[in-house]
C-alpha cells in the first residue's frame, strides 16, 4: 500500500505528521509505554515520531529511531495511514512503515519500558488511540 499525499499537504491542513515504525524479531513486534510524566503517559505506542521541517517521513523515521532505541534502520514500505482528531483538538497524521531490517541490539533511551509482543497480544495493551486500527490490522495478519 502506497499512499501520495506528502507532508507538506498534511501540514497546511494543521495536522502533526508523525511517523512510526513495524519492527519485527520472529513473529513479535515491539511496542513501546510512554514515560508516566509525559503527555498520554504509559500509553502504548510504535517507536517513531514527529517529522521536522525538511525531513521526508522516512528519514524522520530512521533518525527517530536510531535517538529512541539506538539502531540504525533500514525503512521500508509505508503499511497503514490513519488521521486521528484527539479530543483536546490536535490532529494527527499518523504513518506506519515496515522496517525491513535494522542493525544494533534495541535499548530503551525514551520509554517507560519495551517488550516484544506477538500481535495476537497487542489487544490486551493499552495503546494510543490514534494506534488502534493499525493494532486490530495487525492481530488480523494484514499487515506484517
Amino acid at each position: 500500500m502506497q499512499f501520495d499525499l506528502a507532508p507538506s499537504d498534511a501540514e497546511t491542513r494543521g495536522m502533526i505528521l508523525v511517523t512510526a515504525g513495524i519492527l519485527t524479531e520472529g513473529e513479535r513486534v515491539l511496542i513501546c509505554q510512554r514515560k508516566a510524566g509525559d503527555r498520554f503517559g504509559l500509553k502504548w505506542e510504535f517507536p517513531g515520531g514527529k517529522v521536522e521541517a525538511g525531513e521526508t517521513p522516512p528519514t524522520c523515521l530512521r533518525r527517530e529511531l536510531a535517538e529512541e532505541l539506538g539502531v540504525e534502520a533500514e525503512v521500508g514500505p509505508e503499511v497503514h495511514r490513519t488521521d486521528y482528531r484527539y479530543p483536546n483538538g490536535f490532529t494527527v497524521r499518523l504513518l506506519f512503515f515496515k522496517v525491513c531490517r535494522y542493525t544494533g541490539v534495541p535499548e530503551n533511551r525514551e520509554f517507560e519500558r519495551f517488550v516484544w509482543a506477538r500481535p495476537d497480544e497487542l489487544s490486551g495493551f493499552d495503546f494510543l488511540e490514534a494506534d488502534r486500527e493499525v493494532v486490530d490490522r495487525l492481530a488480523r495478519g494484514e499487515v506484517r
